[in-house]
């Protein structure tokens, strides 16, 4: 029994440390939360939030763990509202039994982890720090080995940081480093006066400074183990060995932190010479496979940064990077790279940030029988970095992918001969001061191919010779081809530098000549593909112009391809600068004639656009009309039209994809006049049915020489103030409107005399005295309607014929009764407005010698394309009869 009843109770007095331990985290989790917040709040200039809390006595018993969720430092002024630190969670472990003490006792920290984790440092131009954050201690400090910090003291003997991200950027020295995927753990008793903790750490490293970039996302792995002294506050390394991607490194030495500074002495050096220790520190997305390479020579890397770390100095530096005589061979590839020689070093001697400097002594290899060779020196990298550099060497393209696993969308070939001393600093760049800047010697390149999915075709360099002078390279001499076409070029670059060093704009002048050009050879593909070799290129890629280009163009070429268009002499300026082309006094033989074209081609906006005067002299109307889709949605049945014109074009609008004017999106205005014009009807079967059933006219024989029109268009929409011309003794005038859509909307009037509305008519004016009657014609309008396939049109002739037929027997009956004597005003009278037809509206186009053919085409065009069946109505006699059915015909 006694067995039993000690059983139960213990079972009892487990079950109820079990509910305990179970509610004591909901009845203490408001306190821990208000406790921490309280904390933090207390001690720090920043404010601090988290998601939620939670706190359990499971997670890491038989300690109690707090663990906070969604965690964020916000700064105050000076960086209002900056994200300082963001933490998807942080935990830290305590004792259980420290959750019952009193507010003003500390809770002892054993361990924390801090997971998905990001920290931002920033340093701004002034000097301030946005992690300076801790309030002023209002007491001193002591040597206690437990550190206490209000209401948490810290006993750590683990702690892990996962898979952060931090970076720093130091504005004022404009340096930014980041470290990417951190993982980061550390084992030791901090509780201790003197112990050791062990670390493991890998991560990606970037480092850049004053915008260049010498370290990017690097791999970099750290073993160290180290000796803590936290009374001396001095951190000793004592067995460690680094990782840089593959690159092994030992260092030992010690960092001791002092009251107003760190005390630094380190030594380092490669574990082993061996020259895989080069391959090893570049990525390995640039080596492939080290382990087979067979390698011979050495490469060590040794030295030692020794010195006191405060706000205005930085260690010594003495690091040498040497290799003699090396080579390296991988098992695939046909070519070695021999002869290597490297001697390098960073230094520092006096302390100072503005005096570290990196010297190249050597730098040389070999490939084949090329061989090439280096030396310089980069100097006042803190402050206003300095170049001086030369090379020298001769090098076979085609050889480099033989030697090394480089990967390349197309081969490379070809022979780059070069000679090149360089001198120049930052600042110069910057402030444009091309003086400063020593530029001498020559790069000579024959037979280069390069091709990639940039480039529609593969471009060609048979021989290219560049001759660099103190602030300017001179293009003497470059001959080249791409696909069906060629070129050469001469001219001058200016700011090169500028544009690789400090985003400058890339400035040049340039005298362009070609025997061919075709358009096409470099234009991206269309959306239904192409016939270009470099099938890479994306289908619908809008072409854009470099805004970092600021260039002039002089072209000539004899004769240039676009589409079907064949243009010859071409000669004019083009100027490349802000993502915008500017045409200047482009000339050209085109169709049969002359075209002169200013304007301009801007992609600054993500939908292309374009403004220009074109200029066109003796055109071909047929060839113009059948290669250009504008003056064939602007004229409709030119190809009806024989013969040339003058017009002179303004206009502009949007571009598509392919760099085709968008028709819907263009206006403008023109000015057009036709030369030597016939019309050829038969070629379009609206014209055939007119000239079947209108039979006192024949369209063949219109004469539409001369005729000068003004012309405007918008949204699609084309306007024509009224022109006349003439068949036979016919007067017509035309005006109104059509639009790229097909659809007209014309008035036209036609001044027809009276011999030509038939018999009664005539018969009625043989029996009248008065010849001023006699050589009457009457003025008809019609309205035309509908779309080019399908016009209509309504006249007012039938009524307009009757009504002259009344006044023509009236004047007939009081000559009968002798009331009017030939010419007297009361055959004025009679005849009224039939009389006032007479007086036709004059056009009033100006004559020029240039105009917009397409305007003029369109208005003929519809003008009798719009003559289509309207209407039939009784007639009161043959006369009317007969041109009714004329009407209706057309």
């Amino acid at each position: 029994m006694k067995v039993k009843k000690i059983v139960k109770r213990t079972g009892i007095t487990f079950l109820i440390l079990l509910i305990a331990l179970i509610a004591t985290p909901y009845i203490f989790k408001d306190k821990i939360i208000a406790m921490v917040k309280e904390s933090i709040n207390e001690n720090i200039n920043a404010r601090v939030d988290f998601a939620d809390a939670d706190l359990s006595f499971f997670r890491n018993f038989p300690k109690a763990s707090i663990v906070l969720e969604d965690v964020k430092v916000i700064n105050n002024a000076p960086f209002e509202n900056d994200t300082l630190f963001y933490g998807k969670e942080v935990s830290v472990t305590t004792g259980i039994g420290e959750l019952f003490k009193g507010k003003n006792e500390a809770i002892q920290i054993y361990s924390f982890t801090v997971d998905d984790a990001k920290l931002n440092i920033v340093v701004d131009e002034n000097g301030n720090a946005n992690y300076d954050i801790a309030k002023p201690s209002e007491t001193p400090k002591t040597a206690d080995t437990t550190s206490e910090t209000s209401n948490f003291a810290f006993q750590i003997d683990n702690y892990h940081i996962l898979n952060t991200d931090i970076t720093y950027h130091d504005a004022k020295s404009k340096t930014f480093l980041t470290i990417e995927n951190a993982q980061h753990e550390g084992f030791g008793d901090f509780s201790l006066a003197t112990s050791k903790l062990e670390t493991t750490t890998t991560a990606l490293v970037s480092f850049a400074l004053d915008e260049l970039t010498y370290i990017n996302q690097q791999q970099v792995q750290l073993d160290a183990l180290i000796g803590m002294d936290l009374n001396e506050g001095k951190y000793t390394f004592l067995e460690n060995e680094a990782l840089i991607n593959k690159l092994p490194l030992k260092f030992d030495g010690f960092v001791k932190v002092n009251p107003n500074s760190q005390e630094v002495q380190l030594k380092l050096q490669t574990p082993s010479s061996d020259f895989k220790n080069f391959l090893a520190v570049i990525p390995e997305a640039y080596t492939k496979d080290i382990t087979n390479v067979t390698t011979s020579g050495n490469f060590e890397v040794s030295g030692e940064i020794k010195g006191i770390v405060d706000e205005n100095n930085i260690p010594k530096i003495d690091i040498n990077i040497v290799s003699n005589n090396a080579s390296f061979k991988y098992p695939d590839l046909p070519k070695s790279v021999e002869n290597i020689n490297i001697n390098a070093q960073i230094k520092n001697t006096t302390g100072k940030t503005e005096d570290t400097y990196i010297n190249i002594n050597d730098l040389a290899f070999k490939i084949d029988q090329d061989s090439f060779r280096g030396n310089g020196t980069l100097s006042q990298l803190m402050s206003n970095p300095k170049v001086n550099a030369t090379i020298k060497g001769k090098l076979n393209l085609g050889n480099i992918s033989k030697a090394y696993p480089i990967e390349l969308n197309k081969e490379l070939s070809g022979i780059v001969d070069a000679n090149l001393t360089t001198n120049f600093d930052m600042n110069a760049i910057e402030k444009q001061q091309y003086n400063r800047i020593k530029n001498t010697g020559n790069l000579k390149v024959t037979d280069f191919l390069f091709s990639s999915k940039d480039v529609v075709n593969p471009l060609a360099i048979s021989e290219a010779a560049i001759d660099f002078v103190p602030g300017r390279i001179s293009l003497r001499k470059f001959d080249a081809s791409s696909g069906k076409t060629d070129f050469n070029a001469t001219g001058a670059i200016d700011n090169l530098l500028g544009f690789l060093f400090n985003n400058g704009k890339l400035k040049g002048n340039f005298n362009v000549n070609s025997d061919t050009f075709y358009v096409s050879d470099f234009m991206v593909a269309s959306e239904k593909g192409s016939e270009n070799k470099n099938t890479e290129v994306q289908q619908g890629e809008a072409l854009k112009i470099p805004a970092f280009l600021d260039c002039k163009i002089n072209v000539n070429s004899k004769k240039v391809f676009y589409d079907t268009i064949e243009l010859t002499n071409v000669q004019g300026s083009l100027f490349l600068e802000d993502g915008e082309a500017i045409l200047e006094n482009v000339r050209s033989d085109v169709f049969d004639g002359k075209i002169t074209l200013n304007g301009l081609v801007s992609t600054k906006q993500n939908t292309p656009n374009f403004a220009m005067d074109l200029g066109m002299n003796s055109f071909d109307i047929s060839k113009s009309f059948n290669g250009l889709e504008l003056l064939q949605n602007i004229a409709p049945i030119a190809k009806a039209l024989n013969g040339k014109l003058n017009t002179n074009i303004s206009l502009k609008g949007d571009l598509s994809d392919n760099y085709t004017p968008n028709l819907k999106t263009i206006s403008g205005n023109a000015f057009a006049e036709l030369l030597t014009t016939t019309l050829r009807s038969t070629n379009i079967d609206f014209f055939n049915k007119i000239n079947e059933k209108l039979t006192f006219i024949d369209l063949n024989k219109v004469n539409i020489e001369d005729i000068k029109a003004k012309l405007s268009f918008d949204n699609g929409k084309v306007s024509v103030k009224p022109f006349s011309f003439n068949y036979k003794d016919i007067e017509i005038t035309v005006s109104g409107s059509h639009g790229f859509d097909q659809s007209l909307a014309y008035n036209a009037t036609f001044q027809i005399p009276a011999k030509y509305l038939g018999s009664e008519v005539t018969n009625l004016l043989s029996e009248i005295k008065s010849e001023e009657a006699k050589q009457i014609s009457i003025p008809v309008s019609t309205k035309i309607t509908g779309n080019l396939t399908s016009p209509n049109f309504t006249t007012d002739l039938a009524s307009a014929t009757k009504d002259l037929v009344t006044k023509l027997a009236k004047l007939k009956a009081q000559e009968a009764l002798g009331n009017i004597d030939t010419g007297s005003d009361t055959v004025n009278d009679i005849l009224g407005s039939v009389l006032n037809g007479n007086t036709k509206e004059k056009d009033s186009t100006v004559t020029t010698p240039n105009s917009k053919l397409d305007e003029v085409k369109g208005v003929f065009g519809n003008f009798l394309k719009n003559r289509k069946k309207k209407k039939e109505a009784t007639k009161k006699n043959d006369t009317i009869s007969q041109v009714e059915k004329q009407q209706d015909s057309l």
